[in-house]
């Protein structure tokens, strides 16, 4: 399931094709995904002047001129999708269920052809949905979600103020997208394996300097997942309808039963809010250990 850096690699790798362009047209091959896709009529012809992530939402900012509102299309790539930068006479594939048609120079150069910009999405858990105004944060999926962890307002301070009284386990808490956008199962996993803290622990119980550490751990594994993924942003230019996302190295999530990677003690799943996870019972005892990485 693409997570938030495999979002953020793909808004890197699909923003220098489209930004400062024009949406050309759209069109629908497959409405039905999680929600009927919405990308009206209006918006051929509009400029597009960003592509931003909120969460592990993809927003397409565009003008739509003095005479309209501006508007946002926002897609996610639910569990199985990608987006690809496509020449425009690429033939579909099965499962390609909605594009964009974009014209106009870009940026670098001073003449592009039309491009596509093409959903791939097998198991059709993505969406593709419009929000008109100048503020996409309004819309019901975006509303209400947490702050970004990567971001300004994400510290072990807001952790710890939020999870006071909390008795739901810490996995789960800082997995919650009303506390914190895009942590998803392999990232929480891995953070807390880095500040040795075991994911069963109720998040109340964890205390103010281990949420420091631990907001720390968080930035520094999305930030290294970004990293590998910026070495394959070329593969969100071609026509094999696969993800380019990337193989990461991982210390415990998907390696029960292995020996851990630090002190060989051998890695033990448990069930934790219908979610398996993986961790190291010697590693993850208190949140002072410090593992080499």
């Amino acid at each position: 399931m693409p997570e938030l850096p495999e979002v953020e690699t793909t808004r890197r790798g699909v923003e220098p094709w489209v930004v400062g362009r024009t949406l050309k047209t759209t069109r629908t091959y497959q409405s039905s995904l999680r929600w009927p896709i919405e990308a009206p009529k209006a918006l051929h012809g509009a400029n597009i002047n960003g592509v931003y992530r909120r969460g592990k939402y993809l927003l397409f900012g565009l003008d739509l001129g003095d005479d309209h509102d501006n508007g946002t299309l926002i897609v996610h790539l639910g569990m199985s999708g990608s987006l690809r930068v496509l020449a425009v006479d690429t033939p579909r594939l099965k499962h390609d269920h909605f594009e964009l048609v974009v014209s106009g120079p870009r940026k670098s150069k001073s003449a592009q052809e039309d491009k596509l910009i093409r959903l791939n999405d097998p198991r059709r858990f993505g969406c593709v949905l419009y929000q008109s105004g100048n503020d996409p944060k309004v819309h019901p999926l975006l509303a209400h979600l947490g702050v970004e962890p990567l971001g300004n307002e994400f510290s072990g301070e807001y952790l710890f103020q939020l999870s006071r009284r909390r008795k739901l386990a810490v996995k789960n808490f800082i997995m919650d997208s009303k506390i914190v956008v895009g942590v998803g199962n392999i990232y929480a996993a891995e953070s807390l394996f880095q500040a040795g803290i075991r994911p069963t622990v109720p998040a109340g119980k964890v205390t103010r300097q281990a949420y420091e550490d631990l907001s720390q751990r968080i930035r520094g594994v999305l930030a290294d997942a970004i990293r590998q993924g910026g070495t394959t942003l070329r593969d969100f230019v071609g026509s094999d309808g696969k993800p380019g996302y990337f193989k990461q190295s991982l210390y415990v999530y998907g390696r029960e039963g292995e020996p851990c990677q630090v002190c060989a003690t051998r890695l033990k799943g448990v069930n934790i809010g219908n979610r398996s996870s993986v961790y190291c019972p010697t590693c993850q005892r208190h949140s002072s250990f410090q593992p080499p990485i």
